[in-house]
């Protein structure tokens, strides 16, 4: 079972209360309903407006929408009526994403997003930049980019039981967009999630301080000019363990399944512990590619690891 978040969305909100005119609102038709207060909207924006610099729950009907929100305040679960009913397809707000974020904090219960592609090559499911962020049992699929994020300080992000799929380019002069882009954070979970299908870019890059990816699977086999499974380009703290992990053929770069410290070292990473993971090639390949291929040197804990021939555990670069 996935552990409980990391960060309450009750403690960023205690003493918020909805608005007196949202309390007192009578409901009205539409597939975006504010719990607290039984009133529905015919669009997203409308009732990410009403909630304000509030704490609330916005219960979404079964349908695909081509809608997108920006959610500038306040703490908001955005729920799907029934999980995987609802899809946010083909529609980005700012020129960024579906869902644009940048409140106290938000969370996302059963949502699938999809078709999400702009100019500058970043259409992302999710853009996150503010406050801290919860994700359980989402989607995100053919798209540039799932999640991508900035640098924000303090943000804490949880991830658990949702897919990855049909995501990533290196097509745009901006640089590559990934599955999972996180960017300088305090920490990030990942857990009993799967990424799948990359299109380009890393399935999972991430500049926070510490991370924890768990019982995750990286299924690369039918990717197409994909690069590492794990980039942790800035150093990172904390745990990679219980992760299946199959690469396939169809890459940018096959040298290492997880890369630690490739670019600009921002955090340490003194005791990151790789456990107790399994990686393998698809069948009939032969080649070499180091399970972590490390720029750091510094201390990093391996052990338990199940790799197949041709995958070295550890190399120094």
């Amino acid at each position: 079972m996935a552990r409980k978040p990391s960060f309450a969305l009750n403690a960023l909100a205690a003493a918020v209360m909805l608005p007196a005119a949202v309390l007192l609102a009578q409901p009205s038709s539409g597939a975006f309903t504010v719990t607290e207060s039984g009133r529905s909207y015919a669009s997203l924006q409308a009732a990410v407006d009403a909630v304000g610099n509030a704490r609330a729950t916005i219960r979404i009907a079964p349908g695909t929408y081509r809608q997108c929100a920006v959610q500038e305040r306040g703490v908001i679960i955005y729920e799907a009526a029934e999980p995987g009913s609802v899809t946010l397809e083909g529609r980005a707000c700012e020129g960024k994403a579906a869902l644009v974020l940048r409140g106290t904090g938000a969370e996302i219960r059963g949502l699938t997003f999809s078709g999400i592609n702009v100019a500058d090559g970043n259409g992302a499911g999710i853009r996150l930049e503010n406050g801290s962020l919860n994700i359980a049992y989402a989607r995100f699929q053919n798209s540039q980019q799932g999640i991508l994020t900035g640098a924000i300080a303090g943000s804490r992000i949880y991830i658990t039981r949702s897919t990855f799929s049909g995501l990533g380019t290196c097509e745009n002069d901006a640089g590559c967009a990934h599955s999972l882009y996180i960017g300088d954070i305090a920490s990030l979970t990942v857990r009993e999630s799967r990424f799948e299908r990359g299109t380009g870019g890393h399935y999972l890059k991430a500049r926070a301080a510490e991370v924890t990816i768990e019982g995750n699977s990286f299924d690369d086999a039918n990717g197409r000019g994909t690069n590492y499974m794990i980039d942790l380009p800035a150093g990172s703290r904390g745990r990679i363990a219980d992760n299946w992990f199959v690469q396939g053929r169809d890459k940018e770069n096959y040298s290492a399944f997880i890369a630690l410290g490739a670019e600009d070292l921002l955090h340490p990473s003194a005791g990151l512990r790789v456990e107790n993971n399994e990686a393998r090639f698809v069948p009939g390949l032969k080649r070499s590619s180091a399970f972590l291929a490390d720029w750091t040197g510094e201390r990093v804990v391996m052990q338990g690891n199940r790799l197949a021939a041709g995958i070295p555990e550890y190399e120094a670069r």
